[in-house]
């Protein structure tokens, strides 16, 4: 079910994201990473989970088309082994803090 989301609303630890042709979006989760979504972009918010007391979690990110902007809050910090971003023909594990990403949906 899709649905239009506003500036403060929650989204759930495994959603799709979606943007539209002339539109972009950027979300923070819970850990402080960013997240800037182009325009025609969809994200599969693949697995996300982060405890604040232990400062510990993961993240996974499908980009299925368009492209990303991310830069890693304190999952990627503390443990870059557990934030991945998959694409139709990679998975990439993330060393840096700050990377863009894009995705064709044509691509094999």
């Amino acid at each position: 079910e899709e649905r239009r989301v506003q500036p403060g609303d929650r989204i759930a630890s495994t959603e799709r994201l979606m943007t539209g042709r002339d539109s972009a979006a950027s979300l923070v989760l819970r850990d402080g990473t960013v997240m800037a979504l182009g325009p025609r972009t969809n994200v599969d918010l693949s697995r996300f989970s982060y405890d604040a007391t232990t400062q510990e979690g993961s993240l996974a990110v499908r980009l299925v088309r368009g492209s990303m902007r991310m830069i890693t809050g304190l999952i990627g910090r503390g443990n870059p082994d557990a934030v991945t971003v998959a694409t139709r023909t990679a998975t990439i594990g993330i060393r840096g803090t700050d990377f863009i990403v894009s995705a064709d949906e044509e691509a094999p």
